[in-house]
Order: C-alpha cells, then sequence, then structure tokens
C-alpha cells in the first residue's frame, strides 16, 4: 500500500514504482547460501583444530562487525537529519535498513555474553591472589582486574551491553518510525519534519557516542584488562562511519542497476559521497597513528605492552598490512576523480574497505589471548577469523535486504529531490 501511495504523488521524472528492485531478493538468496556455506566451512575448521576457542573469538569480531553496520548505520542517519544534503536521499532508506537489523545483532551478542567466561580474563578470575599465585595471570593483570573490578564484573557486562541495546532500538524506533510519518504527510510540512528530526537526531549523536564507546569498551577493549586508551571509543566511531558509507556506496550503486536508483543517482552525489568516505580514510589513519605516536613515544611501561603484543612474533607483518589495507589503498584509489566517478571501480574500492575493517578488528582482538600475544602462528581454528564472520555478515545481509523491501526506497517530499531530478543532472 505504501507503494501505491507513493506512485500516484510521485514527483515528475521519479518512476512510478519505489520498491527495492526485484533483485534485491537474489542479493538475500546469494547471502543465505554463502552463510550456509561458511558455516559449514567453520564447523569443519573447529573439527579439525579440535577446539571451539577461535570459533568464538571469530564470533566476536563478527558481532562487532554486525554491530558497525547495524549502529553505525543509526548513527549515520542521525548525522544526516543534523547535517542535510542530498546524499541523505540516497542513503536514508539503506541507513534506516541497516538500524533495523539490530534484533540480529543482539542475537550475536548473546553468544558472546553466554560465552564470557572463555573469552574475557577478567570474568575467568574470581581469586586475583589464587590466579596470580598459580601463574594464570602476572601482577599487571593483577593489579589491573582488582582496580576495574567495580566496572569489569559480569553483572556489570550484561546491564550495560542490555541498556546501551535498549537505547539503540529507542532510536532506530523512534527515527524510522518518524520516516514513515513524514512519508505519509501529503501536505508536505518540509520544515516541521526537517526541525522535528533535527531535535531528536543532535542528542541521539551524542547519546550514541557515549553509549557505543562503553559497548566497545567492555566487548573488545576488556580482553585486555590492562589496557585502556582515552580514544579508543573515537576510533570505533570512525571505523563505524568508514564500513558504513562504504557499505552505503556498495547498496546504492548495486541498487542503479535498477529503478528508482537508476534515475536518482546520479555522478554528482556519487563523487561526493567518495569524497565523504574519502574524509573517513584520512580521519581514520589520523587517530590510529596519533594514538600509537603517543603511547610509543611516552615509552611507559604500563602502555606499550599492548602494541609489543600487536608488532612482536611476526605480528608486524599483520600490521603493516593493516597500514596498506586500510589506510594506503583506499587512500591511494579514493585520489583519483575518475575512480569515484566510476561505479565499478568505486564498489571495488569499498568492498575493499569493508575487508580492511574487519582485517584490523582480527589484529585488535587475537593477540589479546595468551596463545597469540606475540606469537602470530598458523593453526586449522586461526582459519575461522575468515569463515565465521563470512557467516555471520552474510546472515546479516540476507536480514537487510528483508528490511530494505519494507518501505519505498526514495522519500518523495524530501526538499531535496527537485534538484537531484533536474533534467541537466539525470544522466551526467
Amino acid at each position: 500500500m505504501a507503494h501505491e501511495t507513493h506512485a500516484s504523488t510521485n514527483p515528475p521524472g521519479l518512476p512510478a514504482e519505489l520498491g527495492a528492485p526485484a533483485f534485491v531478493d537474489g542479493w538475500k538468496s546469494r547471502a543465505l547460501t554463502v552463510g550456509v556455506v561458511f558455516t559449514v566451512i567453520a564447523a569443519g575448521l573447529a573439527a579439525a583444530d579440535h577446539s571451539t576457542e577461535h570459533v568464538l573469538r571469530a564470533w566476536l569480531l563478527g558481532t562487532v562487525l554486525s554491530f558497525g553496520f547495524s549502529v553505525g548505520g543509526l548513527a549515520l542517519l542521525m548525522v544526516q537529519y543534523c547535517s542535510g544534503g542530498k546524499w541523505g536521499l540516497l542513503l536514508r532508506r539503506p541507513l534506516e535498513a541497516m538500524s533495523r537489523t539490530l534484533p540480529l545483532v543482539f542475537v550475536y551478542w548473546l553468544v558472546v555474553a553466554f560465552s564470557m567466561k572463555r573469552l574475557y580474563l577478567w570474568a575467568q578470575v574470581d581469586d586475583v591472589a589464587g590466579a596470580l599465585k598459580s601463574g594464570f595471570i602476572n601482577a599487571a593483570q593483577a593489579h589491573a582486574i582488582e582496580f576495574k573490578r567495580p566496572m569489569l564484573n559480569p553483572t556489570a557486562f550484561v546491564v550495560t551491553s542490555v541498556v546501551c541495546f535498549a537505547i539503540w532500538g529507542f532510536y532506530t524506533w523512534r527515527l524510522n518510525a518518524l520516516g514513515l510519518e513524514r512519508d505519509a504527510d501529503v501536505a508536505g510540512n518540509t520544515p516541521y519534519w526537517i526541525k522535528k528530526l533535527e531535535n531528536i537526531s543532535g542528542p541521539g549523536i551524542v547519546v550514541y557516542s557515549l553509549t557505543m564507546t562503553a559497548a566497545v569498551i567492555y566487548w573488545v577493549m576488556s580482553l585486555d584488562p590492562t589496557w585502556y586508551s582515552s580514544v579508543y571509543g573515537l576510533l570505533f566511531l570512525v571505523g563505524q562511519g568508514y564500513m558504513v558509507l562504504a557499505f552505503g556506496i556498495i547498496v546504492a550503486i548495486s541498487l542503479s542497476k535498477g529503478e528508482p536508483f537508476k534515475t536518482i543517482l546520479r555522478q554528482t552525489e556519487q563523487h561526493d559521497l567518495g569524497k565523504f568516505t574519502f574524509a573517513f580514510v584520512m580521519l581514520n589513519i589520523y587517530l590510529a597513528f596519533g594514538q600509537f605516536l603517543i603511547i610509543w613515544s611516552g615509552n611507559l611501561p604500563e602502555e606499550i605492552p599492548w602494541y609489543l603484543d600487536r608488532i612482536r612474533g611476526h605480528w608486524g607483518i599483520i600490521i603493516t598490512l593493516d597500514f596498506l589495507f586500510h589506510w594506503l589503498i583506499p587512500f591511494t584509489m579514493l585520489l583519483s576523480r575518475d575512480i569515484k566517478r566510476n561505479k565499478k571501480r568505486l564498489v571495488r574500492v569499498c568492498q575493499w574497505m569493508v575487508f580492511a575493517r574487519a582485517f584490523d578488528l582480527f589484529w585488535l582482538i587475537e593477540p589479546n589471548f595468551k596463545d597469540a600475544a606475540r606469537n602470530l602462528h598458523f593453526s586449522w581454528g586461526i582459519l575461522e577469523y575468515a569463515a565465521v564472520p563470512v557467516a555471520m555478515i552474510s546472515f546479516w545481509v540476507a536480514f537487510f535486504c528483508t528490511r530494505l523491501k519494507t518501505r519505498p526506497l526514495v522519500q518523495t517530499n524530501d526538499p531535496h529531490v527537485a534538484e537531484i531530478l533536474e533534467p541537466e543532472h539525470v544522466h551526467a
């Protein structure tokens, strides 16, 4: 019914049907197939490794990735409502669909919560003195666990995470509901909707920053209870923008193979999205290198072990590749104006960026564990870092496709519709 309503009131130049093209169902089918295949591969690798330890570690990586797409999509949606701009007309519905995948992310997180004692050192230690005496933990870990016990305990982990999910769920529900209400406003009271959505999204961005920081501190940073960084949450915030924009561009360009995106995705806006993504690439490396430079130059014994765990024992190969994958390659590619204006090439760069973000999370997560710190070595289990996240993200993509098909892809009463349909730019 929603599609029919929009078909009868569409501005001149827009196609009659604004729903997601039929080939989105093909995306969903392929994603489910890939998810099943890699689930079987992950099971086989676990059997070959005779352990599920790496399955759980890789599951955490997949959870953080899907969380980044879902909650990062919600955050970028709020940024768009506050900043305006024609790019919002292209990404608004994909971003809304990303945010509505939050229930699946919560299911993924439940596995992490139930596996807490197998992932987090602080959750494994009840008697700090006894664990120190037995050699299970060292003095630095004992001091950190004891000092941080009011925060790093199973109850706080679960309560904080559930509260964060509830807050994200509220903003997801509210913004998506208002999006539909705005669609139904045939009078097109644009100033009212701009103001209303700004008033919700402005504070929402602040709330998102705080809750997202709390979540990544518990889920990732606390894997090493001795590690602390005042910029850690900001690094994940920028990282989410980095991969959400990349995924959004992939979706928008892929949708342009059919209507309505075939009409509304102009080369001008595609180029602008490429430049926006380039900005996140620059900010991402600035923050990551800034943190490294400050800690390394300080050379404090309580801070540098975190980097030593990720540089020594052949991990230097991984951090070098991480630098190349995560920054140098997308930076070099996105410098080119031609690549940003070429659909196929821009999609390839964005696909690479999503892979690079997953590779970076591997570098962040795996060295936290005793068997891997300063000891990069091959095992069947370490291949789970490819199999498990691919399966999880494939199922997430399938769910995203179902969310994408539930509403029109274009908000017809957006003030930028007329501009984006200007005849001289339609085929630019």
